[in-house]
C-alpha cells in the first residue's frame, strides 16, 4: 500500500514521498525499509537518525530529517493504530453453528452467526446479527449477546445477564458469576445470600483474559459504553464502571464501587467498596483506595494520596534511615549541650 493511501485512510498530511510502497508497520527501533514507523514519546527521538522505516508518524513536521517521509498527526499513536488496521488480517470463521455445538431450540439466534464446537447455548438466550462464539463457551439461558460482538473460547455468559453490540470477551472470561456475600449466624456459621441480580454490558466493551464480572445482589452490576477491561480483573457485585474507563491488569473492585466515565485504574490498584471514584480520576499501578475520590484527581499510593505528594513522600522514604541517623545524632549532641550547661550552672 503506497503512503498517499494510508494517509488518505488515518487523515494525514503527509511529508515526502506519498508513492513509498509500505510492506508494514514496526517499532522506530526495529523498523526495516518500506516499514512504517510512529514517534509520540520524547525517549525514543534517538532513534530518528539511525531508524530504517520509511516513513515516520509524527506531530510535529520538524521531528523529519532532512530527506525523511512521514505523516503528520495530531495523535501519532493513534495514527499508528489505525494504519496497523489495514495490514492486519483477522482470521475468518466460518459461518454457522458447529456440529458439535448444543444450542437450545428456544435460544433465538440472528444472521451469520458463528458457534463453535462444544459451545452450549441455552434455553431462552437471544443472540444478535453477526455474532462470533468461539469453542466451549457456555451461555446460561436467558442471556443476551448484542450484534457483532466476539465471544473467544472458554467464556461464560450467566444466566439474564445482558452483553451489549460490538463487545469483546477475551479467552476465559466470566460474565455473572455470584457475589461475595454472606451474612453471619449467631452460631457464627454463614447464610449464602441470593445474588438474584444480573450484569450488563453496553455496547462497544472489551474485556480481557480471566476477568470476572460478578451479578449484582439486587439489581445490576453494570459496565458502561466503550470501557476497556484489561486481564485478570475482579469486579465486585453491585459495582459500576462508567463510559470509556480504562481498568489495567489485577485491579480489584470490592462491591458497591462506583467508578466515573474516563477513570484510568493502573494495575493492581484496589478499592475497597461501597465509595465512588469520580471521573477522569486516575489511580497510578497499585494505588489502594479506601475512600471515595472527587473527580480529576490523580493518586497514588496506599492509602491514596495526591500523586504529587506520593512522589515527595517517596522520595523522603528512601531517605528515613540516614535521617533516622542524622536525627540521632542531633538528639545526643542536644543532650551533650544540656549536660554541659547543667555543670555550668
Amino acid at each position: 500500500m503506497k503512503l498517499g493511501e494510508i494517509a488518505l485512510f488515518i487523515n494525514c498530511q503527509i511529508v515526502g514521498n506519498p508513492e513509498i510502497e509500505i510492506t508494514g508497520l514496526a517499532p522506530i527501533d526495529s523498523a526495516q525499509a518500506n516499514q512504517l514507523t510512529f514517534l509520540s514519546n520524547r525517549k525514543y527521538r534517538r532513534f530518528l537518525a539511525s531508524t530504517q522505516a520509511a516513513a515516520i508518524i509524527t506531530d510535529d513536521p520538524n521531528n523529519l530529517l532532512e530527506g525523511q517521509s512521514g505523516l503528520i498527526s495530531p495523535q501519532p499513536y493513534l495514527a499508528f493504530a489505525q494504519a496497523l488496521s489495514l495490514f492486519h488480517n483477522k482470521i475468518q470463521f466460518d459461518t454457522g453453528i458447529n456440529k458439535y455445538a448444543l444450542v437450545s431450540p428456544s435460544a433465538i439466534i440472528g444472521e451469520k452467526v458463528t458457534i463453535g464446537p462444544f459451545s452450549v447455548i441455552g434455553d431462552k438466550v437471544k443472540i444478535g446479527n453477526n455474532v462470533t462464539i468461539l469453542s466451549h463457551c457456555t451461555i446460561y439461558p436467558e442471556a443476551e449477546i448484542g450484534d457483532h460482538s466476539f465471544i473467544h473460547s472458554h467464556c461464560i455468559i450467566r444466566e439474564r445477564c445482558i452483553v451489549g453490540s460490538r463487545v469483546i470477551l477475551q479467552n476465559d472470561v466470566v460474565i455473572g458469576s455470584d457475589g461475595f456475600g454472606y451474612a453471619k449466624h449467631s452460631d457464627n456459621s454463614w447464610f449464602k445470600i441470593p445474588q438474584t441480580g444480573i450484569v450488563i454490558i453496553e455496547d462497544d466493551v472489551e474485556i480481557g483474559s480471566g476477568s470476572i464480572i460478578d451479578r449484582a445482589t439486587i439489581g445490576a452490576t453494570n459496565i458502561g459504553k466503550g470501557t476497556k477491561i484489561d486481564n485478570l480483573v475482579q469486579i465486585g457485585h453491585g459495582s459500576t464502571v462508567g463510559q470509556n474507563s480504562l481498568l489495567c491488569a489485577q485491579v480489584g473492585l470490592a462491591g458497591s464501587t462506583q467508578v466515573g466515565d474516563e477513570v484510568i485504574l493502573g494495575g493492581q490498584v484496589g478499592a475497597a467498596g461501597h465509595l465512588k471514584i469520580g471521573d477522569r480520576v486516575v489511580a497510578t499501578a497499585q494505588t489502594g483506595i479506601p475512600n471515595s475520590v472527587e473527580p480529576d484527581k490523580v493518586i497514588s499510593g496506599y492509602p491514596a494520596i495526591d500523586n504529587r505528594n506520593w512522589l515527595k513522600s517517596s522520595a523522603i522514604f528512601a531517605q528515613l534511615p540516614q535521617l533516622q541517623r542524622e536525627i540521632k545524632a542531633l538528639k545526643d549532641r542536644l543532650n551533650q549541650l544540656e549536660e554541659q550547661f547543667l555543670k555550668r550552672s
